[in-house]
C-alpha cells in the first residue's frame, strides 16, 4: 500500500503489490458535482470556451517538440535583459540575472537545443557584449561625475 500525496492530505493508494484495497477517505469534496454549478448560461459558455481553448493550446504545446519551446523561453530571458539594460538607468543586476539564466540555458544544454541553437548562442553572444558595454558606459558615466564634483569642490576652494 503506498499514499497519494494531494493538497486535501495524503490518501492510501492500492499500488497493485497487495490484495488489500482501501478506499479514499469520504471527507474529500464529490468529484461528480458540476463545477459549473452556479454559473449563469453567459457565465457556462464563456467557461466552457476558455477550457476548451485551454485544452486546445495544451495539444499544440504536447505536439511541439521540447527544443522549440526551450528556444522561446531562453529568447525571452534575451529580451528580459535586454528590457533591463535600455532602462534609465539601467538595472544591471536584474539584467545579469537574465543573461545569467539564458546562459545557463544555451550552454547547460548544448547539443540539445535543435536548429536554432546557433542562433540561440549568437542571441547570447550579443547580450553578454550589450551588458558590458552598458556597464562600461556606466562606469564611465560615473568616473566622469566625480571628477566633475572633485573640480567643483576644489574651484569653490580656490576661489574662498
Amino acid at each position: 500500500m503506498s499514499t497519494l500525496w494531494t493538497p486535501g492530505g495524503e490518501i492510501p493508494v492500492d499500488d497493485g503489490r497487495r490484495g488489500s484495497s482501501t478506499p479514499p477517505p469520504q471527507d474529500f469534496p464529490d468529484q461528480t458535482e458540476d463545477p459549473l454549478a452556479g454559473l449563469s448560461d453567459e457565465e457556462r459558455a464563456q467557461a466552457e470556451e476558455l477550457a476548451q481553448q485551454l485544452s486546445e493550446a495544451r495539444e499544440q504545446i504536447a505536439n511541439t517538440p521540447a527544443f522549440v519551446v526551450v528556444g522561446n523561453h531562453a529568447m525571452g530571458l534575451y529580451e528580459l535583459g535586454a528590457i533591463h539594460l535600455s532602462q534609465q538607468p539601467p538595472n544591471l543586476e536584474e539584467a545579469r540575472l537574465a543573461i545569467d539564466a539564458l546562459g545557463s540555458l544555451v550552454e547547460g544544454l548544448e547539443g540539445r537545443l535543435g536548429e536554432h541553437e546557433a542562433t540561440l548562442k549568437d542571441a547570447l553572444h550579443q547580450i553578454r557584449m550589450a551588458f558590458v558595454q552598458v556597464s562600461r558606459a556606466m562606469e564611465g558615466a560615473a568616473e566622469d561625475a566625480e571628477d566633475s564634483e572633485e573640480d567643483g569642490s576644489e574651484e569653490g576652494e580656490a576661489e574662498g
